[in-house]
């Protein structure tokens, strides 16, 4: 079986135009209004465009009467004689006198973190020393220069320079939070 096409319509005739002698051509001196919305519409957005421009340029600059002053501008202050001792401690010479350092409590440079306690006043602290983790002292040990642990009872140490010597030192943990 063979599909035959329709006959096509024939495209090459051209039909007569009708024009009619009552309607004066348009001359157009302003283009019609379909070609004014593309415009108003880019206008529009570079409006926006330079109001976003704006805001954000004065968000993000400096603050202030005239903004930062250039470091060139600042004058520079005046120049303060050195002081030759500590000039030579600084760079470490040899011989030069080391500084006197504040004096240090002991007791701020030692916390009690915990205690395992017996009833006969022995037992093992747990000190931090100088910031570092806690470590574990039984009771007879060296704690720091000086300092020996010589009870642990409940919640506190007690710290002398000897072991049978009088408690210099009472360290006790924080409360506990309720």
């Amino acid at each position: 079986m063979i599909m035959q096409r329709p006959p096509r319509a024939a495209s090459h005739l051209l039909l007569p135009t009708v024009t009619t002698a009552s309607a004066p051509a348009v001359s157009s001196a302003r283009p019609p209004a379909g070609r004014w919305v593309p415009r108003i519409a880019a206008l529009l957005l570079g409006a926006a465009a330079a109001a976003s421009l704006a805001y954000w340029g004065l968000r993000l600059w400096p603050q202030g009467a005239g903004g930062a002053i250039p470091a060139a501008m600042v004058p520079a202050p005046a120049a303060q004689a050195a002081d030759p001792d500590q000039v030579a401690r600084l760079l470490a010479a040899p011989g030069a006198a080391p500084a006197s350092a504040p004096a240090v409590s002991v007791a701020s440079r030692l916390v009690l973190t915990g205690v395992a306690a017996a009833r006969s006043g022995r037992g093992t602290a747990l000190i931090a020393v100088d910031g570092q983790s806690p470590k574990p002292f039984v009771v007879g040990a060296t704690v720091a220069e000086g300092l020996v642990l010589q009870s642990v009872q409940g919640r506190r140490a007690a710290l002398g320079p000897a072991m049978r010597g009088p408690s210099t030192l009472v360290l006790e943990l924080p409360p506990l939070p309720r």
